[in-house]
């Protein structure tokens, strides 16, 4: 039976918090050629294990990622603590394929949380479902496996219920070795693997048991794509908290088949690539994404922002650049996404609107001639107008040009064509 109510209070802090950090960082750094490369090359484990001996992050420094992404104005952050080629960055007891068995000799994800838990962060960890390394995973026809096309692999005997006990006990390994986590990042179903093919209520109760607080995404019924039974009347107990839109944000925001606004987080990469690739230099301008944050938070969702560090440990300089870019806007504009959700009002042709209690957020993305209209606020319901980055007073206009227009609350912003923040200048609206 669904706890609506034990729901809504699990998942009021990621409501506040809007803004992210994903982290994929595993042995696939060293290729660099994304996080995918064993499956789309078809990579063999012989092939694949002497990035396992050569692992070695040198410059690992967690306290250094945590800063920045505090800086970047992220509230919470998540790490891959195994993707889908079955290496772990934390001390399983279950494998030998870990961290601590790599010239890094220790286990990176302790280390990861206790960096960004003193600076305040949200902590979270991604597991992945899948595992291409662990002998009794699907191998030959599995829709992924780099052996998937592999005629030695056909009549070899897996049990996949003894690959189910070891995925269960590494992620209780995660809820009871490491305190407190925030989030919980499955990924993903896909064909016949979903829901129960995992023993999805059995590992929710687990989780459940020793996380009750901690949120987890829909991947347990579907992929990126899909919603999963949370947008249903009736969710499965494995519907997880939020659903987990992948390199799109949702056009209209996303509801329920009741018409309740659906807990929602969009997760992106700031080039093309999830894990470390060194010849993606397709970096998203730091520009679209505050616009894209912003637009999140308009349609009631967050943002999760990845970085892929590379071999050594480091976040690549452009996406350090991006980040510190982001920061400076935060620095300024925080009050209009943090605690902050959609408006109700239309999307206005010049921006977008983020609403906290009687407080608009009114975001001017496209400058007008003359007096900037505040399309869908009437004048006669303002209480007051700030410009948001230093709290200054502005005042509506009053001249005969906006007279034919008296629904429309304007305001002058700027005495030359351009606007105080080229990216993204907000107006905060106190309504009466």
């Amino acid at each position: 039976m669904f706890d609506r109510k034990a729901y809504e209070e699990r998942v009021k802090w990621y409501q506040q918090d809007r803004f992210g950090m994903f982290i994929h960082w595993g042995l696939y750094a060293i290729p660099a050629r994304g996080e995918w490369v064993r499956s789309t090359e078809q990579i063999p484990e012989e092939e694949y294990l002497p990035f396992f001996d050569e692992f070695n992050p040198v410059d690992y420094d967690p306290k250094a990622w945590a800063k920045a992404a505090k800086a970047a104005g992220m509230k919470y952050a998540v790490l891959t603590s195994k993707h889908h080629d079955g290496f772990c960055l934390f001390d399983s007891k279950l494998t030998d394929f870990k961290a601590t068995n790599t010239q890094a000799g220790r286990d990176l994800v302790r280390e990861f949380l206790d960096a960004f838990r003193a600076e305040g962060l949200r902590v979270g960890l991604y597991y992945s479902l899948i595992d291409w390394h662990h002998p009794d995973f699907p191998h030959y026809g599995d829709a992924h496996h780099p052996m998937r096309n592999c005629e030695a692999e056909k009549d070899v005997e897996r049990d996949f219920n003894r690959y189910l006990e070891y995925m269960h006990g590494q992620v209780e390994e995660l809820c009871t070795n490491y305190g407190k986590l925030d989030v919980m990042w499955f990924d993903f179903s896909y064909g016949e693997l979903s829901g129960e093919a995992w023993k999805a209520t059995k590992l929710m109760e687990m989780i459940r048991k020793h996380q009750p607080d901690v949120i987890i995404d829909n991947r347990l019924e579907v992929s990126g794509e899909g919603f999963g039974s949370l947008a249903t009347a009736d969710p499965t107990p494995y519907s997880g908290d939020f659903v987990s839109p992948e390199q799109i944000i949702p056009p209209n925001g996303l509801k329920d088949e009741l018409g309740r606004d659906l807990v929602w987080e969009a997760c992106i990469t700031m080039n093309n690539n999830w894990g470390y690739h060194s010849k993606d230099k397709n970096f998203k301008p730091a520009s679209m994404l505050i616009q894209k944050l912003v637009e999140c938070v308009s349609k009631n969702g967050n943002l999760l922002l990845n970085v892929g560090p590379d071999a050594k440990g480091n976040i690549p300089a452009e996406s350090l650049a991006i980040l510190s870019e982001i920061g400076a806007w935060m620095k300024k504009h925080s009050a209009s996404i943090y605690g902050c959700k959609g408006s109700g009002l239309p999307k206005p042709e010049n921006g977008r609107i983020t609403q906290n209690g009687r407080k608009l957020y009114y975001h001017i993305m496209e400058n007008a001639i003359g007096s900037v209209p505040l399309y869908g606020v009437a004048p006669q319901e303002i209480e007051k107008i700030r410009l948001l980055e230093d709290g200054s007073e502005l005042a509506l206009a009053k001249s005969w040009m906006v007279g034919n227009y008296p629904d429309i609350a304007f305001v002058d912003i700027s005495q030359t064509p351009y606007l105080p923040d080229p990216v993204d200048t907000v107006v905060e609206i106190t309504l009466k």
